[in-house]
């Protein structure tokens, strides 16, 4: 254990970075930053108080490298590292690899990722402590695939066991089909994770996605903290996550929360870690994976409870006991994040490129936790998250109506981005209602997916983004900009912006 971090670097980039980096900043620590070739000009970069390079672009090079990494912490004289979520935050080998240096990893221990690091290796642990399981098993050939389905019944899931973001995995309705998903799946596990382990599991039809945020620090001391609905997905990845559940009740949540704190315990967990369900339309749940990281929806729980989740993360690597027992957290209000991506909505596809210009909303309850500035490029080597949008209201009703107008504001030119979705998404009047599962973009593509026009409201705050940084070329320049038919005037930017939509109409 360790007191008081002086200097803490962030093996990470993007959104997230920035996101431990300010909270650092607001615990008087030191931020230092590690960046590739391809983010030299990146956000976290320049907010951070110093910066190292660890190599080019491929993340392989650079972001994945543990040596370069620890090299780079101790060039820095850090304390310790945060890893964020992604990259080595889930690799035990870079946990001793921090010890064997003398720093200490903000997460937790190298143990307890061990034995939930595979998804089967954590079936049995959770199984063995109570923890309710999906009906599977695991099958090494395509014979015992076969025999393993037609015992647990169809429909089955197939998963790669060291996988995680929908990669490996492939939904099997009938006997005829499994074969050739088996071979896919095998194939695709081996690609991205270099183990074509896979192993099935009972498919629960229309399930939500719900799972349960945990605390704990090094001296046993451990809490839930409350759910978070995930079931928006497209390729099994999240795209929209929620607090609380519609779907659940305070009682339900109590339970699994009382289990996922019991299946934390069972493997020595301490640090934030995430609970991950299928809750079926019964009421029944069951154990999907435990997340040993801090996740990227982690803004919609500190929303509804105050809490800084990465400021207890802190907290709890230098020593500190929690100071706070179960009863004292409460949950109020309603929070929902949307997740921006560079990426054509059509087919969610990755759009990468130069972002021109970039307004985010802002007003009473929102939230915008974002790693992207004008003239930045959101670039293809690695994932293309512009930001979280989240919002707060005091009823899922009213932070819908947030959400709507906040989305209505975001402004982005130059790449392609996810805003239409999710403007027809808080449209829909299933969504709007709670009634949704994780099934519910592919049952809807029709409605939710294209690229429509933009809308009245966003065309007339994109003349006055425009306009504005008309405005601001003018000042860094010394030229003024005349407007057609009136040289040698110069109209507020805002009037021009008003004449344009005047004219239009």
């Amino acid at each position: 254990m360790s007191k008081g971090f002086r200097k803490v670097m962030i093996a990470n980039r993007g959104e997230i970075a920035v996101r431990v980096l300010r909270t650092l900043h607001e615990m008087g620590k030191t931020a230092v930053a590690v960046y590739s070739e391809a983010d030299r000009a990146a956000l976290h970069v320049r907010m951070a108080d110093e910066a190292y390079l660890l190599g080019p672009a491929a993340a392989s090079e650079s972001y994945l490298r543990i040596d370069k990494v620890i090299e780079a912490a101790k060039k820095a004289g850090c304390d310790a590292i945060h890893p964020g979520y992604g990259f080595l935050s889930e690799n035990p080998a870079f946990v001793d690899a921090c010890d064997s240096a003398g720093i200490v990893f903000i997460g937790p221990p190298a143990s307890a990722m061990r034995q939930l690091g595979s998804k089967t290796a954590a079936r049995a642990v959770m199984e063995a402590a109570g923890v309710p399981v999906v009906p599977g098993a695991l099958a090494t050939t395509s014979d015992e695939a076969r025999a393993a389905a037609a015992r647990i019944g169809y429909p089955i899931m197939l998963k790669a066991s060291a996988g995680g973001g929908g990669k490996g995995m492939r939904l099997v309705e009938r006997e005829e089909d499994l074969e050739s998903a088996w071979e896919r799946a095998r194939s695709e596990a081996q690609k991205f994770f270099g183990d074509d382990t896979v192993y099935l599991e009972k498919a629960i039809v229309r399930p939500r996605h719900v799972e349960i945020q945990v605390l704990g620090d090094q001296h046993g001391n451990m809490v839930h903290v409350f759910e978070r609905d995930c079931s928006i997905q497209r390729r099994n990845q999240k795209v929209v996550e929620e607090t609380p559940s519609p779907a659940a009740s305070p009682e339900l949540i109590e339970k699994m929360g009382q289990i996922a704190v019991q299946g934390a315990k069972a493997v020595g967990y301490f640090s934030a870690g995430t609970f991950e369900f299928l809750l079926a339309d019964d009421g029944q749940f069951y154990f999907l994976e435990m997340n040993t990281r801090l996740q990227v929806e982690h803004p919609v729980t500190e929303l509804v409870t105050g809490l800084d989740l990465v400021r207890e993360m802190v907290r709890i690597a230098e020593g500190e006991p929690l100071g706070y027992e179960q009863n004292a957290l409460v949950s109020r209000g309603a929070a929902i994040e949307c997740r921006i991506y560079a990426e054509d909505p059509t087919a969610f596809l990755p759009s990468p490129g130069r972002i021109d210009i970039l307004r985010v909303p802002s007003g009473p309850g929102v939230r915008d936790d974002g790693g992207a500035y004008p003239g930045c490029e959101i670039s293809s080597f690695y994932d293309p998250l512009v930001s979280k949008l989240s919002v707060w209201a005091p009823t899922r009703e009213l932070a819908v109506a947030r959400m709507r107008r906040a989305l209505s504001e975001y402004i982005v030119t130059g790449i392609k981005t996810n805003i239409a979705f999710h403007e027809k998404l808080f449209a829909h009047p299933e969504f709007a209602a709670g009634r949704y599962d994780t099934g519910f973009i592919e049952r809807y593509q029709d409605t939710l997916l294209g690229y429509p026009a933009v809308p009245e409201a966003r065309e007339e705050a994109l003349a006055v983004a425009l306009a504005v940084a008309a405005s601001r070329k003018e000042r860094a320049t010394g030229v003024r900009t005349a407007e057609a038919g009136e040289q040698g005037s110069r109209l507020s930017p805002w009037v021009a912006a008003h004449r344009t939509r005047t004219l239009r109409s």
